[in-house]
């Protein structure tokens, strides 16, 4: 069965803005989450169109992702979620709508049950250099980093080993509290971490000495990253699971934001190559082949007689690797023709019989007048 169309399934249009988007995604959040719905087979298309949805929230509301979607369509974002498709793994906007999960499960209208969510954690962001071709070619590099793990001496729970570790009274080792406001028919019921165990559900007597009882601990760790080839500068790599843990041990993602450093001669725009190659005057009034040089090594390039200077040659295929495997830019060649600063009085000469015989108009100098007069002596 072929996937629907992103905006089609938010139903939004092609040019909505990232309001648009997150408005039109909560409507239908609220509308088709599964716990909003009666009886198993009610609820399982619900939790089918919830997922068709989300999937499209995910592409659409990160700017990147939208952008190979709108270019490429699904087999431009394909890979963003593994060879079974997508799945709840693959989910990075949950604060967009904690408050419509709450208002299910928590009991947002009074009297709901009072489960604590799993947490996830925290995104880390690291800024990577790479040189001009190891951005057009891609790379794999090692980086070097710091994020917050689980204890290893008492595997997270914060209590030295064989110390005792009491329930909270507080919340009754939910890690959470319920504050209930009555406004006149309106009962209202908010959910917070309970403040006297900091959400863990547990009192610690004796603290591990390795984290003092945090449970987290920060560790350097070393990652190994494949860099895809065709990345420019501000291209962000998501690495899934790669960020810091939460008490809960789910990890949250490694963002990886790319800094190409420039090239002494080529400058790129888009998946396009540019550089300049200097051309003698006779050259461009003859013509020849030359060779320059491109990113894929030394490549020819005919010069047709008659070139002029800012003239741009396309070499095909010379560029950048298009991400998602879908071709190569091109290379583009501006000729720049090379005038001698100083001449021989037989190159004037040669030149100034070139002119009279139709091939120009004398420059009105006082030198080439000098000229002129000496030559006639």
């Amino acid at each position: 069965m072929s996937k629907r169309d992103y905006y089609e399934v938010l139903g939004i249009s092609k040019d909505a803005t990232e309001q648009e988007i997150k408005k039109a995604y909560r409507k239908l959040a609220m509308k088709f989450h599964p716990d909003s719905h009666q009886g198993e087979e009610e609820k399982k298309k619900a939790e089918e169109k919830f997922k068709e949805i989300s999937e499209s929230y995910e592409v659409l509301a990160d700017k990147e992702k939208r952008q190979r979607y709108d270019q490429y369509g699904h087999a431009g974002v394909s890979n963003e979620f593994g060879g079974g498709g997508f799945s709840w793994q693959n989910f990075s906007h949950f604060e967009d709508i904690s408050d419509i999960f709450g208002s299910f499960g928590g009991g947002g209208r009074g009297g709901g049950r009072n489960v604590r969510r799993q947490q996830r954690g925290e995104n880390l962001v690291y800024e990577m250099e790479l040189d001009f071709k190891e951005a057009i070619f891609g790379t794999d590099k090692e980086i070097d980093l710091y994020r917050i793990e689980k204890c290893p001496d008492c595997s997270g729970s914060g209590a030295q080993e064989g110390s005792q570790v009491d329930t909270c009274t507080a919340c009754r080792g939910a890690g959470q509290v319920q504050h209930v406001r009555q406004q006149g028919f309106f009962r209202t019921v908010s959910v917070a971490p309970c403040s006297t165990c900091g959400g863990s559900g547990k009192i610690i007597q004796t603290p591990c000495t390795v984290c003092k009882g945090k449970g987290m601990i920060r560790k350097r760790r070393s990652i190994k990253v494949k860099i895809p080839a065709g990345v420019d500068t501000h291209t962000r790599i998501r690495m899934r699971g790669e960020g810091n843990q939460s008490k809960d041990g789910i990890p949250g993602d490694l963002d990886l934001i790319v800094y190409v450093q420039p090239h002494e001669i080529f400058t790129r725009e888009g998946y396009d190559i540019h550089s300049t190659s200097p051309l003698s005057f006779v050259q461009a009034a003859l013509g020849d082949e030359i060779k320059v040089e491109t990113v894929d090594g030394m490549a020819k390039l005919k010069i047709p007689p008659g070139t002029t200077h800012g003239t741009i040659f396309r070499l095909r295929g010379k560029g950048v690797t298009v991400p998602q495997g879908y071709g190569k830019g091109d290379h583009m060649v501006t000729i720049i023709i090379d005038v001698p600063k100083k001449l021989t009085d037989k190159q004037k000469e040669i030149l100034v019989d070139f002119a009279k015989s139709g091939g120009g108009t004398l420059p009105s100098t006082s030198s080439i007048k000098r000229f002129l007069r000496k030559r006639k002596k």
